[in-house]
């Protein structure tokens, strides 16, 4: 017989209504709004996918520094963590204060205390917001893994996360070769088309091989083009 959900903690948001926080065995948690499962501790599976994707290529990095947006159960944290050195610094941009607690609390067994790992700075902000602050050239990767991810009703020019304004602000925080990572529901042609034009080269994974697979798209900032111009031209007055 399944053991029966015991809610840890709730608390009421001003947009999605009450939040709880559900436990039942060992490392079974759910995080619920109302009647709708939000993350599972038992299907982390394209999480997992993500954190360690987008830290693939600074593995080796001196010192990486890398930007997590959203912290949910910190599973894509733990990922990144496994994935980089002891002098990586890891920003994490999390809405709700809340969230953080529970991190800290209850769910530090299910990630083995990622979100108080020494290199972590939680932020409690929106990272659509500190990515367009943050100076050019902040981050070696970052990494979405939010609860609405990209979709083909996503407004194109203007979503303050997967709009052509927000890829770009996006890689603008990125060092050259940085990384853009992102989880979302499903496939989104609409959104890669978006991420090229912006100078990444992008690929689409599915991760896993049964059952149903969310999509996690691999970004990657493109060195900028040199100019095709002579440099003695470049103060020439133009008549």
């Amino acid at each position: 017989m399944a053991l029966p959900w015991t809610t840890l903690d709730s608390f009421v948001t001003a947009d999605e209504g009450t939040l709880e926080l559900r436990k039942r065995g060992t490392n079974d948690f759910l995080i619920t709004v109302g009647s709708q499962i939000l993350m599972n501790s038992k299907a982390q599976r394209s999480e997992m996918a993500l954190g360690k994707l987008g830290c693939r290529k600074i593995k080796n990095h001196p010192a990486p520094r890398v930007l997590v947006g959203g912290l949910g159960m910190a599973i894509t944290l733990r990922a990144v963590l496994d994935e980089l050195p002891k002098t990586a610094e890891v920003v994490v941009a999390e809405l709700n204060p809340k969230i953080y607690e529970w991190c800290l609390g209850p769910l530090a067994e299910l990630t083995a205390g990622a979100a108080s790992d020494p290199r972590v700075k939680v932020e409690i902000c929106d990272v659509s917001e500190l990515i367009k602050q943050s100076p050019r050239a902040s981050f070696d990767a970052i990494i979405l893994d939010l609860y609405r991810g990209p979709h083909p009703q996503t407004d194109r020019r203007n979503d303050p996360l997967y709009g052509s304004r927000a890829i770009e602000h996006s890689r603008e925080a990125l060092q050259t070769d940085g990384t853009l990572a992102v989880w979302g529901e499903n496939p989104d042609a609409g959104f890669e088309g978006r991420l090229a034009s912006a100078g990444f080269t992008v690929r689409c994974e599915r991760p896993g091989k049964g059952g149903y697979r969310h999509a996690v798209w691999v970004a990657e900032k493109k060195s900028a083009p040199k100019s095709s111009r002579h440099p003695s031209q470049e103060n020439k007055p133009r008549r």
